[in-house]
């Protein structure tokens, strides 16, 4: 069936209905399920739920698409990737809107720029080319390495960003000649799916395809001898199913996971300064990203000064539903997650540790808001230190020496991200030389574009996401010897 992509598109507003992607056809099912608003915890709209065999098409249609798709130039990829962003574009407010009321993210503050990023990603990363390297010349031949595509790559992708972190991975799948079956959460299906319906008017049918369902889909995907690789972006311990899944095909994998990040305030730093930076860098998307200060280490001269202007700062930061123009901090995205959060604040409670800020709960309110909590000088063997807590509770650690500090943060199976914070910038880089991370930023936070290598060490991920290195990943290296 054909749909008119642009219905609604003048009003900024699109409320359905939602099919699957397919083949270059918009596809109905037999079955749906409901999508939350999290900000009021009310169903607002209902999502295709994939059949298995639907799936199995959209698989299907994606390897019959790849042998033309493959076969086209870089720049002819790229003009249908910028004019999919242009599309995208097209459709700004209105994917932002839908992200909002699924996702829970407030309107102008958080939803707009990520769409926005997400459209110029795509825009950047069709620029981008994979060379033929010369490797060796001499009298009797040349050794030329190429970068092939894979064939059919299957992404399975988080609620916390569903539009950012989807578009990384089919930008740099598509430029490199791969095509995509993608499969959001089902928690934030709605502003992908219209993304898929916008898609149809500019790739050719099968390129890109949208499917939504329950978690019943992943393993189909993740043992598909049809898909060659999974791009997946989730927790660790979901991470470690896919391995598993995978290895029978030997499927390449790239999995961006957990993190238990920490960011280290020196001695030397002014501390004054940072404290939005380091609040927004925790508290961000309601605390909801992998890469978000989870473990925040400051130094004992300034501990508690520090943790008075934070709770102050805090303190003016509106949480609400993030369609009102002066809410800056959105809900939990889901009841799920909202449970666990609770857990933490649970065993503060339990521990009688010292909570500054927040801690309490009204469940008799609607939707899944929690809000910023403080703890203040929580134990270093503490659940709220040890763990990812997804959720905007902060604890502010106390540390006397540097070395000591470096270990404390590096005792984590997580290694996705850190930071260092300093006047002595050379000093700064000497300790975050040493955090046994993936990424570090010194002096700043969550700088990230599509030519910055993005990858977790340890229990945080296997392979990288942006930079050259990332887009390596979505192609096999392939040695071609000429005689001459």
């Amino acid at each position: 069936m054909k749909v008119d992509v642009t219905k609604k598109s003048a009003t900024n507003i699109f409320d359905g209905p939602y099919y699957l992607n397919i083949d270059g056809q918009l596809v109905q099912t037999a079955e749906s399920f409901g999508v939350e608003n999290p900000a009021t915890g009310e169903v607002f709209a209902q999502a295709p739920s994939a059949s298995p065999e639907q799936l199995e098409k959209a698989i299907s249609a994606a390897k019959t698409a790849f042998k033309s798709w493959s076969k086209f130039s870089y720049d002819e990829r790229e003009q249908y990737l910028k004019a999919y962003a242009a599309e995208l574009d097209a459709h700004r407010d209105e994917l932002a809107r839908l992200l909002t009321l699924e996702q829970g993210k407030p309107f102008a503050t958080e939803a707009v720029p990520e769409v926005d990023q997400a459209i110029r990603y795509i825009r950047e990363i069709a620029e981008r080319r994979i060379p033929v390297e010369i490797v060796e010349e001499n009298e009797s031949h040349i050794v030329e390495l190429h970068h092939t595509p894979l064939g059919v790559v299957g992404a399975i992708t988080p609620w916390n960003f569903p539009v950012l972190l989807t578009l990384w991975k089919v930008a740099p799948a598509l430029i490199t000649g791969n095509t995509m079956v993608v499969k959001p959460s089902p928690f934030t299906p709605l502003t992908l799916l219209r993304a898929g319906q916008i898609a149809q008017s500019v790739l050719p049918a099968g390129v890109l395809s949208i499917i939504t369902g329950g978690n019943e889909l992943g393993p189909q995907m993740t043992e598909h001898p049809d898909l060659a690789k999974i791009s997946f972006t989730g927790s660790t311990e979901t991470g470690k199913h896919v391995i598993r899944s995978a290895a029978s095909t030997v499927k390449r994998l790239t999995l961006e996971m957990g993190g238990n990040d920490a960011a280290i305030v020196l001695p030397d730093a002014d501390w004054k300064t940072i404290v939005p930076q380091l609040f927004w860098g925790a508290v961000g998307n309601l605390g909801q990203w992998c890469v978000g200060i989870k473990r925040l280490y400051v130094h004992s001269s300034f501990r508690k000064e520090f943790v008075a202007e934070f709770v102050d700062y805090a303190k003016k930061q509106k949480l609400g539903n993030g369609m009102d123009a002066d809410v800056v901090l959105g809900p939990v995205q889901n009841k799920m997650q909202y449970e666990k959060v609770k857990t933490f604040l649970a065993d503060i409670k339990a521990n009688g540790q010292n909570i500054v800020l927040g801690g309490d709960v009204d469940d008799n309110q609607p939707g899944y808001f929690i809000p910023v909590t403080v703890v203040d000088n929580p134990s270093e063997q503490s659940k709220i230190v040890q763990e990812e807590q997804f959720g905007p509770i902060v604890p502010i650690i106390e540390y006397d020496d540097v070395d000591d500090v470096i270990n404390r943060a590096n005792n984590s199976p997580f290694g996705l991200g850190g930071s260092v914070w300093g006047q002595n910038t050379k000093a700064a880089v000497e300790v975050a030389n040493q955090l046994e991370t993936g990424m570090v930023w010194v002096n700043e936070i969550h700088t990230q574009g599509v030519d910055i290598p993005f990858g977790g060490h340890k229990q945080s991920g296997l392979g990288t996401e942006q930079g050259h290195e990332g887009r390596l990943l979505f192609t096999n290296p392939k040695t071609v010897l000429i005689k001459k």
